[in-house]
């Protein structure tokens, strides 16, 4: 499609410079928002015929033009210009190619300042539900996972030594809950997402009687700006979006994290599915886990989106400005790239193997069952200060001589803790035992079984 002269171009005498105009256009990068733009002006124009601001019969076939328009675009028959700019004046210039004068009415009481700003609104209402749904999804797959691991013995670790026992579900049920809290995000933010702004002009409004609730009832807004300034220079929602999208990538990225692990030979964990790991070039022997590696540094791709849009919008004076051009490109990335994750991470969940045994294994090592005795000692009348001060002479004992704290002796126990007789009976081989001490943890948001099981019939309770 070639244009001979600009849309806007009736003050300017010369041509816009050829470097100048493929600086300037955006086509490239906004072209995606082709179906947003004909369905936001189609709601323009049917709102102007309504308001006979635009004659009906000619609002009728502006309509009619555009829906053609927007089948010849989803079928490949249609051309986007460079000289045209952006997705705004090319759809127009298709508009007025095919309909003549009758097509430059499309614009009447409208800038490109408040269609911008639709068409992102539309586009991230659109991306922000296909992200939730995802998120549910991968909420549903860590549910099903937790179900089959209740009995799943496992470390729990704090700087990365061993703490205490937990299980596996239990430590699925954490993740659980930061997708959760992700899913709400979205849903808080697409509350300030779905806000019309269009009708407000480049910033002032118009002096046409629109009806703006009419064309917000038209593409499915729940409300309108209350400010046209505000309208047309407001990136917040696509800020607070890639925000809440950092934060999604962030909790996938510690998920991946311990994955990557736990699929080491070190840890013995898991085994990822040979679909979602890679070869070596030159190790015969190598599983790799690249697409959890790749996650984690996607990670990093989406804040620099955030960052992006934050020192876009820094400083800048109301209303609009070219540099909020850059938006889209940042805005449109940290979307595609949270949702590629969240669709290939999904699958690698559902695939991968757990080995129970290592895991048991790892979860009787590390002194893991200190507090625990600590906390027999407690029950037994002392206070936990002076307990813990015992256990921990005994973990040095033990360390000195290559044993666990469940290898001790009565006689030794009492001995090395400096506690004496009486501080230790034979139930404390029982509270020391890797399934009691699971067991013994019922308080609500623990990781007895019993506890889980309640975790996890609250979040589907949540889910439905």
């Amino acid at each position: 499609m070639a244009e001979k002269k600009k849309l806007w171009g009736g003050r300017f005498v010369r041509d816009t410079d050829r470097l100048a105009e493929e600086f300037n256009s955006s086509i490239e990068v906004d072209k995606r928002l082709y179906r947003e733009d004909i369905l936001g002006s189609i709601a323009h124009v049917t709102m102007l015929g309504e308001q006979k601001i635009l004659p009906a019969e000619e609002a009728a076939l502006i309509v009619r033009t555009l829906e053609e328009i927007l089948a010849d675009i989803e079928a490949g028959r249609a051309e986007f210009s460079v000289s045209a700019e952006d997705i705004h004046m090319n759809i127009e210039s298709l508009l007025i190619e095919r309909l003549g004068e009758i097509g430059k009415k499309v614009h009447t009481a409208r800038s490109r300042n408040d269609q911008v700003a639709l068409d992102c609104r539309l586009y991230l209402k659109k991306e922000i539900n296909n992200i939730r749904e995802l998120l549910r999804q991968l909420q549903g797959t860590l549910l099903d996972l937790a179900e089959e691991h209740l009995e799943t013995i496992m470390p729990g670790y704090t700087h990365l030594q061993k703490a205490q026992p937990v299980t596996l579900a239990h430590h699925l049920m954490a993740y659980v809950q930061m997708f959760a809290r992700d899913e709400e995000r979205l849903r808080d933010c697409l509350r300030r997402t779905d806000v019309m702004p269009l009708g407000s002009g480049a910033l002032a409004g118009t002096t046409f009687p629109l009806n703006r609730r009419r064309v917000a009832e038209m593409l499915g807004f729940a409300a309108i700006s209350e400010n046209s300034l505000d309208a047309v220079s407001d990136r917040d929602f696509a800020i607070e979006f890639t925000a809440a999208a950092s934060i999604i990538m962030m909790h996938l990225s510690r998920f991946c994290e311990e994955l990557i692990l736990w699929s080491t030979e070190e840890f013995g964990f898991i085994v990822m599915d040979d679909a979602y790991t890679t070869g070596s070039s030159i190790m015969p022997q190598k599983k790799n886990p690249d697409v959890a590696e790749l996650i984690r540094g996607k990670t990093g791709r989406v804040y620099g989106d955030l960052i992006t849009l934050l020192t876009i919008m820094k400083a800048l004076p109301l209303a609009y400005n070219k540099d909020m051009q850059e938006d889209k490109a940042a805005l449109f990335d940290a979307a595609d790239t949270v949702k590629q994750c969240l669709e290939v991470f999904i699958p690698l969940l559902k695939t991968m193997q757990v080995n129970r045994e290592r895991m048991r294994a790892a979860a009787g090592g590390g002194f893991a069952n200190a507090t625990d005795l600590a906390d027999y000692l407690v029950r037994k009348g002392l206070p936990f200060r002076s307990a813990h001060e015992a256990v921990g002479r005994l973990v040095l004992y033990c360390t000195q001589r290559g044993c666990r704290l469940e290898d001790l002796s009565l006689e030794e126990a009492a001995r090395e803790s400096g506690l004496g007789e009486g501080c230790f009976g034979q139930d404390v081989y029982e509270a020391l035992r890797l399934e009691s001490m699971i067991q013994n943890r019922r308080v609500e948001g623990g990781p007895s079984p019993a506890a889980v099981k309640e975790a996890i019939a609250r979040a589907r309770s949540r889910l439905s």
